[in-house]
């Protein structure tokens, strides 16, 4: 069920807001399922890897290629899911259910819209987009086979992360995980089957893994249309009314969207040129880079899902005319993710060496490897406040500020690091060390932002009519 309804939507303008101890568990019980969440899709994601690298060097190699293309445009489409999660947050949060349900009528709408021609003309064109990278013949063929999978099933993939967007705006991120843990479980089930032809099903080989994941999307987002359909998370797809698309809306959901995903996507291509960076340093360095940098990856969700919960309560506060509320969100939200983070960076910064040892037998690649572990951990604080300050802000219907803050403070980081390397001779740790100022300045402004308090009177709850 949905915390919202409930707990934000106030019965009187003068209702008084949550004292802090009962603040602090309803931003954990909203960020808790999105971070096992994503957490069970990185889990499931290793061991697709490890199933298609039995395969040898070619299979790993395309569908390491044609997920960098789905990564993309994933991070375009998000436009829509991001914008509809703020705009319904507002709603639900001003107790207005009925503009609530139009918008999430509208968002899945969109998606089918935005995805559709996307995923014919992906599925057309896979093999040159493939040769865009300029891979062997043999790379390019598992690739454009798996692109031409996955890019056919988009429009399901679309429908889990719209619908996830609006439950989540809507207080739900139970349901979410739910359907994660059904499409998943059975993307990891069938992956082996496929690919190696067991239970009697045939041996597709690395499209199998495709296929895999592809049927798992089509049952999470059933799960989550179910849910929709049933009305337990204070959303309802039923009734014709609202289905038919509708620009007004569209354009505002792009408005507070499109910086998102735009942030995104400038944000993953600036750790790609980082990779490039990495990459002069040698191969030792590069093989070190990608290990300490995919180990630490995990450490970010529990930011990712607090980040989440602080953009949902903050949203529901406004909507509901008590910004007071919003603001005791985003400080216990930043809290939880400061302590969850700094303990996992103690963690990884102890257990560096283990940590390098079990994915690399070189002496030289384990020893850069640990030096830039530990400088990362270093930064995990930084990044929890860093992460709930930008979430905080989308709450309020502002995503411009975190875009140009935190996409100007990535690259300054990585044209550091790239200056330090061509004319000091820097190392892979120093590198990865001018991160520590950026984000710290970073956090800073978000939070400064948030704090000056100009968005308290901001209400976006009109927009779903």
């Amino acid at each position: 069920m949905a915390l919202a309804l409930e707990e934000v939507a106030p019965s009187t303008a003068e209702a008084a807001p949550a004292r802090p101890p009962r603040m602090a568990r309803r931003v954990l019980a909203l960020a808790w399922p999105v971070i096992a969440q994503n957490m069970l899709e990185t889990l499931v994601g290793v061991i697709d890897t490890l199933l298609v690298a039995r395969l040898g060097t070619v299979a790993i190699a395309g569908v390491g290629t044609a997920l960098q293309v789905v990564f993309f445009l994933i991070a375009v489409l998000s436009a829509v899911s991001i914008g509809a999660s703020i705009i319904v947050a507002h709603a639900i949060g001003a107790g207005d259910r009925a503009g609530a349900q139009r918008l999430a009528k509208q968002t899945l709408v969109w998606a089918l819209l935005a995805s559709a021609p996307l995923a014919l003309a992906g599925a057309l064109a896979a093999r040159p987009l493939i040769g865009l990278f300029g891979v062997e013949p043999a790379v390019a063929a598992v690739g454009a086979g798996y692109l031409r999978v996955t890019m056919l099933m988009l429009p399901f993939l679309v429908l889990v992360f719209a619908g996830s967007a609006v439950l989540r705006g809507a207080g739900d991120t139970r349901a979410p995980l739910r359907a994660s843990i059904v499409g998943n479980v059975l993307n990891a089930v069938l992956a082996s089957a496929l690919i190696y032809g067991h239970f009697g099903l045939p041996a597709l080989g690395a499209t199998g893994s495709a296929w895999a994941a592809a049927i798992g999307r089509i049952v999470a987002a059933a799960v989550l249309l179910w849910v929709l359909t049933r009305g337990s998370s204070g959303l309802t797809l039923s009734g014709w009314s609202g289905w038919w698309p509708r620009f007004g809306v569209v354009r505002r959901v792009l408005a507070l969207g499109v910086p998102a995903a735009l942030e995104q996507t400038l944000i993953s291509a600036g750790f790609t040129t980082l990779t490039v960076v990495a990459a002069t340093l040698g191969t030792q360095a590069l093989a070190a880079q990608r290990i300490a940098f995919n180990a630490m990856s995990v450490a970010f969700l529990p930011g990712i899902g607090f980040s989440i919960a602080a953009a949902t309560l903050v949203g529901q506060s406004l909507g509901a005319r008590r910004p007071e509320e919003g603001a005791a969100a985003a400080r216990a939200a930043a809290g939880w993710a400061v302590l969850w983070m700094g303990l996992t960076g103690l963690v990884y910064f102890a257990l560096a060496r283990p940590i390098m040892t079990l994915f690399a037998n070189d002496p030289a690649v384990i020893e850069l490897g640990v030096q830039s572990l530990r400088v990362l951990a270093v930064q995990q604080p930084l990044w929890g406040l860093l992460f709930v300050g930008s979430g905080a802000l989308r709450g309020t219907g502002n995503t411009r500020y975190p875009l140009v803050v935190n996409t100007l403070g990535v690259w300054l980081s990585v044209a550091l690091g790239y200056a330090a390397v061509i004319f000091f001779h820097a190392g892979l740790p120093f590198v990865w060390g001018f991160f520590i100022p950026g984000s710290l300045l970073n956090a800073l402004a978000n939070w400064l932002r948030f704090r000056r308090g100009d968005w308290r009177e901001t209400s976006l709850a009109g927009e779903a009519a």
